[in-house]
């Protein structure tokens, strides 16, 4: 198999990288900063320098061609204001999914966000008001996608991040209210996602849980 990872750099994606290439599959990874390449080289991925922000989809998809799967990692990232919520995560996810449907690419998994709501209105109360910005951002981006015939998706919403290490147990499910998830848990989810064609068309929340994660996966896909 051949995925191609939009936000190749992220922290997701690089553990994402080392299992797909680890398993022997092939992986390119989508950076913005040529600096970025020894990174993925070292995550056994092949980097690809290409701005989402600035690239068009004619573009973009020729470094989907060949790829067997597209998954959309990139976000704008802690730090960023609301502008870039908009143009990384909602329209650079718009424009990932025009290419992989330019490239013929089927399968696409978007990694998404607990909470996310095109439909938010204005500012919950106690919420920081690009938090608010970023969930309705990552929303419009989930339904765009969730609209697209021509993509076999899965949009995978998972809890708070952490970095621990993986215990390879998950809650995932249509619902399964808040939680965390280690970050190395979310990676093995996709490569599991990315194995399981049933699951394609479902929205997915995803913590920590005491299910192994393939037994997960087949519950959800049957």
């Amino acid at each position: 198999m051949r995925t191609v990872i939009a936000g190749g750099h992220g922290q997701i994606a690089l553990r994402l990288e080392r299992l797909l290439a680890g398993r022997g599959d092939e992986v390119a990874g989508i950076v913005r900063r040529p600096q970025q390449a020894s990174d993925l080289l070292g995550a056994g991925a092949e980097p690809v320098v290409c701005d989402l922000e600035s690239a068009t989809a004619d573009e973009v998809a020729r470094h989907l061609e060949g790829a067997d799967a597209a998954v959309f990692a990139a976000g704008a990232g802690p730090g960023s204001g609301s502008e870039r919520k908009q143009t990384v995560d909602h329209h650079s996810a718009v424009l990932f999914a025009d290419a992989a449907e330019n490239a013929g690419v089927r399968r696409f998994l978007m990694i998404s966000a607990m909470a996310a709501d095109a439909s938010l209105s204005g500012t919950p109360e106690g919420m920081d008001p690009v938090f608010a910005d970023y969930l309705r951002a990552k929303g419009a981006a989930d339904d765009d996608v969730r609209s697209r015939a021509a993509l076999d998706w899965t949009v995978l919403r998972p809890g708070r991040l952490t970095n621990g290490t993986g215990t390879g147990r998950v809650h995932l499910a249509e619902r399964t209210g808040r939680g965390e998830v280690t970050r190395d848990d979310v990676a093995a989810v996709l490569v599991a996602l990315l194995d399981a064609p049933g699951t394609a068309g479902l929205t997915l929340e995803l913590v920590g849980g005491e299910t192994p994660i393939p037994k997960a996966i087949e519950a959800i896909g049957t």
